[in-house]
């Protein structure tokens, strides 16, 4: 593929989507980065967000979930979790589970003693928060009343803390 990138999107379920691109963007857990034909090779930690491809004159766009990016001088192949495109957004479902991940959240919030399961929800609950803020960003109608949410989920998801429960934290401190 001369001048050409092989893109690949692949997730448990299979592949996504396969095309061939004159350039890529992605989100990297250390921020958006682009590839072009001829680019060194990389390997990087994806973030939920959205992935953009460049076909000619023609961009096309669809949101990735977390996983893994390879790429070289002429491929570039994701490995994520989730996968869709703008055609395949359905606001108003993605609206609805949104609120429902807020009052989730909410509630376990409102626990002033959350263990280890509560943690390990609230995690999931934030990726969950994200990947559906991203598809409502795909589609082009951005969660604005829960940039709220979003903001909590990525800082939630920027610790590497792992998660212990709280008895053993007040066993460590004695």
């Amino acid at each position: 593929m001369d001048g050409k990138l092989h893109l690949e999107i692949v997730t448990p379920k299979g592949r996504a989507l396969v095309a061939t691109a004159d350039e890529v963007t992605a989100p990297s857990v250390k921020g958006e980065f682009g590839v072009l034909p001829g680019h060194l090779p990389l390997l990087a930690a994806l973030q939920t967000g959205i992935v953009t491809y460049r076909v000619g004159s023609d961009t096309k766009k669809c949101a990735v979930a977390r996983g893994f990016v390879e790429a070289g001088s002429d491929k570039v192949m994701l490995l994520t979790d989730d996968y869709v495109d703008k055609d395949a957004v359905e606001p108003v479902e993605v609206r609805k589970d949104l609120m429902e991940c807020e009052q989730r959240l909410d509630a376990l919030q409102a626990k002033v003693d959350g263990g280890v399961e509560e943690q390990g929800e609230v995690r999931v609950l934030a990726e969950k928060i994200l990947w559906l803020a991203t598809q409502l960003e795909l589609y082009g109608e951005p969660p604005i009343a829960t940039l709220r949410l979003v903001d909590e989920a990525k800082e939630v998801l920027a610790k590497d803390e792992p998660i212990v429960a709280a008895e053993e934290t007040k066993e460590a401190d004695a």
